[in-house]
């Protein structure tokens, strides 16, 4: 089936499960069922209608919390997205198509925005541990390929090491044979020589209440380098995620129809839509606009004059922050 032929899937979908659950009178669903690259050559286009790869993308989502660092796998993402999630923490998707890692984690739970966010994707895998009792329905229908420790128990492994929740690693090999290939990264980014104008920018940090990433551009290596809540980010099997782009996505950020075991709220990031945003690179900052038409679409990226705006060549990390 053609990508073009879902166009609404994703939506019609989330809403026909939330309607459902609110009509049976569940207004604050029950506790969650939760276990506690590199980007191709230039100046070309991700678009959502391009050239699929030899198969689909890997999503992982990827603990953030303290405890869970430093986690693994995520220097070798070609996109890591950075969401809130509840208690004004973060949590990562880490997407994987040009290379897979030997280790992806700690694994943690997926939350009713991701479905949306990757909407844009052809049949992704998405691996995670859980999810909120009355989300796994939706996650069930997405047209997306769930891959959980219930379904591959030979996909994961805990390290005994550490604590748990935070001790849950995905083998991703046990799941897909080899890499997708860059033609399936379909995010609508495109890569190449850098726009004109822009302003200096060294250093860039985005706080969410309880948590903050900050980006610091090292010359030396042509990447920025990233501190999370103010420690730098290490890599528990020694690399270091640096990404050639970094884009502060301003978005909405609205209550979901769901809770989390103490009833907070889970966060609900609109990924699709319009508005303001950042594009970091080169050691420069680039203000911008961004627009996403449908869930099954990419997100473009483009000047005050109505032009593309291009990434460097290279990984790219999405903090999505609510619009002010």
């Amino acid at each position: 089936m053609r990508r073009g032929a879902r166009a609404g899937t994703v939506p019609a979908l989330l809403a026909a499960a939330v309607a459902a659950s609110l009509a049976a009178g569940c207004t604050a669903p029950p506790a969650a069922r939760e276990d506690d690259g590199r980007a191709p050559h230039l100046e070309r286009s991700h678009g959502t209608h391009g050239l699929r790869g030899a198969g689909p993308v890997l999503a992982v989502k990827v603990d953030n919390a303290p405890e869970a660092r430093p986690q693994r796998g995520l220097d070798a993402a070609d996109v890591v997205y950075a969401e809130p999630v509840e208690g004004g923490l973060s949590r990562l998707m880490a997407v994987y198509a040009t290379r897979l890692p030997q280790s992806v984690g700690p694994v943690r739970s997926a939350r009713e925005s991701d479905l949306e966010l990757l909407g844009q994707f052809d049949r992704p895998t998405l691996a995670f541990s859980g999810a909120q009792s009355k989300l796994l329905p939706l996650i069930d229908r997405a047209p997306l390929r769930a891959e959980t420790p219930d379904r591959a128990p030979d996909a994961y492994v805990r390290d005994e090491g550490r604590p748990a929740p935070h001790n849950l690693y995905l083998r991703p090999d046990r799941l897909l044979p080899s890499p997708a290939g860059a033609a399936a990264l379909t995010t609508g980014y495109r890569y190449g020589k850098a726009p004109e104008g822009g302003r200096v920018e060294t250093s860039r940090t985005v706080r969410y209440p309880a948590a903050s990433f900050t980006f610091t551009w090292s010359a030396s290596r042509g990447r920025w380098l990233i501190a999370l809540d103010g420690d730098a980010a290490g890599q528990g099997d020694g690399g270091r995620p640096a990404p050639a782009t970094v884009v502060v996505q301003h978005v909405r950020v609205r209550e979901s129809a769901f809770r989390d075991f103490l009833g907070n709220n889970s966060p609900y990031v609109e990924s699709v839509g319009s508005g303001k945003a950042e594009v970091l690179r080169d050691g420069r900052s680039y203000d911008v606009t961004w627009k996403r038409g449908a869930a099954e679409e990419g997100t473009v990226f483009t000047a005050g004059d109505g032009t593309p705006v291009n990434f460097a060549e290279g990984p790219v990390w999405v903090v999505f922050t609510r619009t002010p």
